[in-house]
C-alpha cells in the first residue's frame, strides 16, 4: 500500500515585492540578518513573559517576513556543509540566478507544501558501524530554517541551563566545562556518574509526543509533514511512523525539544542566584549536563546513581526513548569516562581532562592513510591535505590538558612526512632529503624539524603551535535570543579565542572584529554554532580558503600590493559579488 505524507499549508508572501529577489547580489544581507536577529528577540521576550498569544503572533509574522526566506536560502545554499548534497529530486541551488528563483518560488507560493521523502544515506561512525543519514530536497530544507528561525527563539527561553547540544552560542567545550566546575577541588562531593547513551534517539522520537510538546505553533502541519514523509533507501519508499532524520536542518531543535526535562526528571536542582554570580546545584543533589543525545549525570554515590537511572527510565520510555545498554554505564571519578572525545578522570585529588584515547588512535589512523595516499605526490598536496587536519583537531582539544597529547601527535607527525619524504627520494641521501623538506619554516620558532615546501615558504604547523587556552564556560541561562545579553555576548566574542588560521588572516579577522566589510556579517558563516567535533573543524579549515578570501584596496593591475594595510578579508560570495560590475576576476 502506497503512504503518502499529510500535506501542510504554507503561509502567503506578504512584505512588499518580489521582484528584487532575483537580484541575489542586490540584496542588503545586513538589514535582513537584523530584521529576523530582532524578530527572534521579540519572540524570545514575549516567551519569557508568558504572553503566548504575542509568541504565536510573532511566530507568524516570522513565517511570512520576506528576510526570513532570504536568510533560510542563503544559509541552506551558501553556509550549510550540504550545500552541494541534493535530495531525492536531484536540485540544488549553487548560483546567484538559482537561489534568487528558489527564495521566490518558496516566498510567494500559498499553495499546500507536502513534504517530500528523505534520501537515505549513510556515513561512518567512529565505532566502524554506520550513521543513517536523510537528505531532505532543497526546498523542503529552506522551509525547515524558516520555520526553526521561529520555533528556535520559543523554546531557547525554555531549555534547561545545562543543555549544550545544537544551540546558537554553546559547544562541546561548554559542556566539558560545565563538567569540569561542577566536580573541581577537593570539597566536591559528586565522585559517581551515570555515563549515559541513548539507543538510536534521532530514529525513536515519538511522533505523538513530540508535537503535543510543540503545542499549538502555527507551522506544526509542516513539522508533522516532516516527520511522517518517509525516506528513499535505494530506490525504495520506507514509511516513518517513529524518529527525526538526522540531516534536516530542523532534525536538532526537535530532539533538544523532546528532551526538554531531563533535567527536572533527575532530580537536579539549583540554588537561587545571588547578584553577579552563577546560580550552583543544591546540596545532595545532582548535576545533569547534556549534549543532544549524550548525557552524563554528576551523583554523591552510586545508590543516587541507580536511583537516578531509574527515574529517568521512566520519563524517557513514552517519548520512545531508551538507554544503550552496552554503553551506559556507572563509573567512579577515579576511574574516568569518556565524553564527546574527552576523557574526564579525578587524579591525585586533580580533575583532568584531556583528549581521549580513542580520539587520538582515530587520529593516527586519519594521518597514517591521507600520507599513504599521498605517496607520489607533491610537498604542496601533503600540505594542502594535512594542514586543515593539524589546525582543527588541535582548534578542538586547545580548551583542555593537552600539552602531552600535542607533543606525542607531533613526533608521530614527523615520523610519518620524514618516512613520506624518503620514500619519494630512494635514491637519495638523508642529509639531501632532510635539506630539501625540513627546516626553519616558522619565522619565530627556532625549530629545525619543520615540513615544509622550500619553492613556496608554506609549511605545515605542529600541535604543539596551539596554545592551551581555557574555555569560558557559558552562563547558565544564557541565550543569544536574549535582547538583555546583547553586550554579554558581545564581549563573550571579543574574549573567544580566534582559530588557528594563518597570521595574516587571522590579524586581518581581528582587525575587523571578525566581520566580514562587505556584508557586515560574521566572517565565519553561521558563527554562533561552533563547530562540536574535530571532524567538523578539520572540514572548517579545510574549506576556508574557498570561503574567505583577502581584498586589495588597490588592484594589483593598479600596482597594489599585498602588504596589510591594503587587505581584508571578505567571504568568497561578497568577493565575487563585489567585483562583478567591475569586470575584475577574484581568486
Amino acid at each position: 500500500m502506497k503512504v503518502t505524507a499529510p500535506a501542510a499549508t504554507l503561509v502567503p508572501a506578504v512584505n512588499g515585492p518580489e521582484d528584487d529577489l532575483l537580484d541575489w547580489h542586490g540584496i542588503d544581507w545586513a538589514t535582513c540578518e537584523e530584521n529576523v536577529r530582532r524578530l527572534r528577540q521579540r519572540i524570545f521576550k514575549a516567551t519569557q513573559e508568558g504572553d503566548l498569544k504575542k509568541v504565536r503572533n510573532l511566530q507568524k509574522l516570522m513565517l511570512r517576513s520576506r528576510s526570513n526566506t532570504l536568510v533560510s536560502v542563503k544559509r541552506v545554499t551558501q553556509q550549510s556543509s550540504g550545500r552541494k548534497t541534493a535530495g531525492i529530486d536531484g536540485e540544488r541551488a549553487l548560483t546567484p540566478k538559482a537561489r534568487g528563483k528558489l527564495a521566490a518560488e518558496v516566498h510567494r507560493s500559498s499553495q499546500p507544501w507536502k513534504a517530500r521523502p528523505v534520501k537515505r544515506v549513510f556515513i561512518p561512525k567512529s565505532n566502524g558501524k554506520q550513521r543513517p543519514l536523510g537528505i531532505p530536497v532543497i526546498r523542503d530544507r529552506v522551509l525547515q530554517a524558516r520555520v526553526k528561525n521561529a520555533l528556535e527563539p520559543e523554546w531557547e527561553a525554555r531549555f534547561e541551563p545545562k543543555s549544550y547540544g545544537f544551540r546558537p552560542g554553546r559547544s562541546c567545550q561548554d559542556a566539558i566545562m560545565a563538567i569540569f566546575s561542577t566536580v573541581k577541588g577537593k570539597s566536591s562531593k559528586r565522585h559517581w556518574v551515570l555515563d549515559a547513551d541513548l539507543s538510536a534517539a534521532f530514529d525513536r522520537i515519538d511522533h505523538l509526543h513530540l508535537i503535543s510538546a510543540i503545542g499549538q505553533f502555527p507551522a506544526r502541519g509542516l513539522i508533522r509533514g516532516w516527520l511522517k514523509a518517509g525516506v528513499i533507501d535505494r530506490g525504495r519508499f520506507a514509511p516513518t511512523e517513529e524518529g527525526t532524520p538526522q540531516g534536516g536542518v530542523i532534525s536538532p531543535l526537535l530532539m533538544n525539544v523532546a528532551l526538554h526535562g531531563l533535567e527536572q526528571a533527575a532530580g537536579c536542582h539549583y540554588k537561587v542566584a545571588q547578584a553577579g554570580r552563577e546560580p550552583g546545584a543544591a546540596p545532595g543533589t545532582p548535576v545533569l549536563v547534556r549534549y543532544a543525545d549524550d548525557f552524563v549525570v554528576l551523583c554523591h554515590d552510586e545508590a543516587q546513581v541507580h536511583e537516578v537511572r531509574a527515574r529517568l527510565e521512566d520519563w524517557l520510555e513514552p517519548r520512545g526513548l531508551r538507554f544503550n545498554e552496552e554503553k551506559t554505564k556507572v563509573v567512579h571519578l577515579e576511574e574516568g569516562f569518556d565524553f564527546l572525545g574527552f576523557t574526564v578522570r579525578r587524579t591525585g585529588g586533580k580533575m583532568i581532562i584531556r583528549p581521549s584515547t580513542e580520539a587520538c588512535k582515530r587520529l593516527r589512523a586519519r594521518l597514517r592513510t591521507e600520507v599513504k595516499a599521498l605517496n607520489g605526490a607533491n610537498a604542496e598536496a601533503v600540505l594542502r591535505r594535512l594542514i586543515p587536519i593539524v589546525r582543527g583537531w588541535a582548534a578542538y582539544y586547545r580548551g583542555v590538558a593537552s600539552t602531552t597529547t600535542f607533543a606525542s601527535l607531533d613526533r608521530y607527525m614527523w615520523r610519518l612526512t620524514w618516512n613520506w619524504a624518503r620514500r619519494s627520494h630512494p635514491k637519495k641521501s638523508r642529509y639531501w632529503v632532510a635539506d630539501r623538506y625540513f627546516g626553519r619554516f616558522h619565522p619565530s620558532r627556532r625549530d629545525r624539524w619543520v615540513f615544509g615546501n622550500r619553492n613556496s615558504g608554506a609549511f605545515l604547523p605542529k600541535f604543539a603551535w596551539t596554545g592551551i587556552v581555557r574555555h569560558q564556560l557559558v552562563k547558565g541561562g544564557a541565550s543569544m535570543d536574549d535582547p538583555a545579553l546583547t553586550e554579554y555576548w558581545t564581549n563573550r566574542r571579543r574574549r573567544k579565542a580566534p582559530p588557528p588560521m594563518d597570521k595574516t588572516s587571522l590579524l586581518l579577522a581581528v582587525r575587523q572584529q571578525g566581520l566580514c566589510p562587505l556584508c557586515k556579517q560574521a566572517l565565519i558563516a553561521g558563527a554562533e554554532y561552533e563547530p562540536d567535533s574535530p571532524r567538523e573543524w578539520i572540514n572548517w579549515f579545510a574549506a576556508s580558503k574557498k570561503m574567505l578570501h583577502k581584498h586589495h584596496f588597490t588592484y594589483r593591475r593598479n600596482g597594489g600590493g599585498d602588504e596589510r594595510n591594503n587587505l581584508r578579508l571578505v567571504h568568497s560570495e561578497c568577493h565575487r559579488q563585489h567585483h562583478a560590475g567591475d569586470g575584475e576576476q577574484t581568486t
